[in-house]
């Protein structure tokens, strides 16, 4: 497959350029700075603010994804964030390309039913506006039918660690282990973001990872 990757010099991004390229699809890693995450892997710097740029690297690919973050400059990040996934998806569109792969965030993730996990007491402070920004995101993906996307959200901890193949996909719920961390580490959600990319099986839908 050909997939365009924005967001792809990231701790996550990078990952799953990693691991979509090992598979032997054909990556397009797309970031501000133009630098190519993995080594034979070709790269262009661009900013998926830009739509008309957007459709034209998209153009011809089998999917698009985006690992973009939220700003973290200290300012409010959920309309400078939505802003940016609305021009990715116009872009995706106007390219004319079917599927769009989100990585997500963990505080929209329910701890009961209703009950999201960034409005719980004693959720990290420093953490909340990235969380509400990409809550925000999601509930605008959810009003489209076109294109075809998924939102992949990670345990409540990512970091990079192995690469086991180990690790369970689940939905709109909160997981956490039997110790009750929520984690997952970067290499095994890249796994999970790039088996969802080939199998296709949540279309229209948030998934979640976490061990």
């Amino acid at each position: 497959m050909k997939l365009v990757l924005f967001g792809a010099t990231g701790m996550v991004g990078s990952r799953i350029a990693t691991e979509a390229s090992a598979r032997g699809h054909q990556v397009l890693a797309v970031s501000r700075s133009g630098q190519s995450p993995v080594p034979g892997v070709t790269a262009t710097a661009a900013d998926a603010t830009d739509e008309a740029k957007v459709a034209d690297l998209a153009r011809g690919a089998d999917a698009v994804a985006s690992a973009c973050v939220p700003p973290r400059d200290g300012s409010d990040p959920r309309g400078p964030f939505l802003a940016l996934n609305e021009s990715l998806v116009a872009g995706v569109r106007a390219a004319g390309v079917g599927r769009l792969l989100v990585v997500g965030g963990a505080g929209g993730l329910e701890v009961a039913p209703g009950q999201a996990l960034s409005d719980q007491p004693g959720f990290p402070e420093a953490y909340l506006p990235e969380a509400l920004a990409h809550r925000d995101a999601l509930a605008y993906y959810r009003t489209l039918d076109d294109p075809d996307w998924t939102y992949v959200s990670p345990a409540a901890e990512i970091a990079p660690g192995k690469r086991t193949g180990r690790f369970r996909v689940g939905g709109d719920e909160f997981m956490t282990d039997d110790r009750g961390r929520s984690f997952v580490s970067a290499e095994d959600y890249a796994v999970a973001f790039v088996d969802e990319l080939e199998q296709h099986a949540h279309p229209r839908t948030r998934i979640s990872v976490a061990y």
